[in-house]
């Protein structure tokens, strides 16, 4: 129904843009980025819960399916944990755009986890993003750490996404956002035992950092893992994808907006990061062009 369409719609522009805040409040958090993705993921495992308490969803999965989801949960955390510490060291301009190389990331994942073949304008694509990477890299030396951890987010984030492609069709996404969540916490958990990182300084959080936290956890986590995969059963995956890519933009400039100073780049960064938006963009409009008229390309 074009109703149902129109409101899917506004509803992925929202999904987008409460993730392109994210960048933001991890900026506003002052603790480092270990314990906020820790605090993330197990405040949002609670919310739903509590979500999956009160629809009355089963959390009930196969053991196999289980150990998949746990694992998907770990390379989420990970991805997160980069990402955040790249903020940290760098700014939220370097790190978004950087992260934008996660769809060629992927186009390098598929053929070897699928055993798909390579396709001629992914290579070609990828030259470009190497390209903008490369520009970035040239004017923006000082933020060489930041680029490096968003990169490897990036593709952590393209992992995830592969992994995660078969289990999103199959299962609920309540299920799904549950045990992921859950996963990553369990990982985390242990490695911060061993690690010794629960000290009373770990649990001494500041009323600002528990707000902001809560936001992150519940709105940027538990309602978009949910609501994303919700949208798609009215939009066609072509809507997704375009929309999706405009997630760097919407930070970047939320950024901009609210750091000021501390998020002016140089005219070559922005010019790096435009390539790459652009090349991840275009890449989608190909993906959805007819195949028949592609060959005559």
């Amino acid at each position: 129904m074009p109703g149902d369409k129109l409101k899917s719609y506004l509803h992925l522009h929202l999904i987008v843009f409460i993730w392109g805040f994210t960048a933001v409040i991890g900026k506003q958090i002052t603790i480092d980025a270990l314990p906020l993705v820790w605090y993330r993921m197990g405040i949002a495992v609670l919310l739903v819960l509590l979500y999956a308490k009160i629809t009355k969803v089963s959390l009930k999965v196969p053991s196999k399916t289980l150990l998949g989801f746990l694992f998907a949960g770990l390379v989420i955390a990970l991805h997160w944990f980069t990402f955040f510490k790249a903020i940290k060291v760098s700014n939220v301009s370097v790190t978004l755009a950087c992260l934008s190389t996660g769809a060629f990331f992927t186009s390098l994942l598929e053929p070897l986890l699928y055993g798909r073949k390579v396709i001629w304008y992914e290579v070609m694509f990828g030259l470009f993003v190497v390209a903008g990477l490369y520009i970035i890299f040239s004017f923006e030396g000082d933020y060489l750490y930041g680029i490096l951890l968003a990169l490897s987010s990036a593709f952590l984030s393209a992992t995830f996404s592969v992994i995660n492609g078969k289990y999103a069709v199959k299962h609920n996404a309540t299920q799904v956002s549950f045990w992921e969540l859950l996963g990553g916490v369990f990982f985390l958990t242990i490695y911060m035992l061993f690690a010794g990182n629960f000290t009373p300084q770990f649990f001494s959080l500041t009323g600002e950092d528990w707000l902001w936290l809560f936001v992150l956890a519940s709105a940027c986590t538990a309602y978009a893992f949910i609501a994303s995969v919700k949208v798609m059963k009215f939009l066609s995956p072509y809507t997704v994808m375009l929309t999706i890519n405009l997630e760097p933009i919407y930070g970047i400039i939320l950024a901009v907006l609210v750091f000021k100073g501390d998020e002016k780049m140089s005219p070559a960064f922005y010019l790096g990061a435009a390539i790459i938006l652009s090349t991840v963009i275009f890449n989608g409009v190909i993906k959805n062009y007819p195949k028949n008229k592609l060959k005559k390309i």
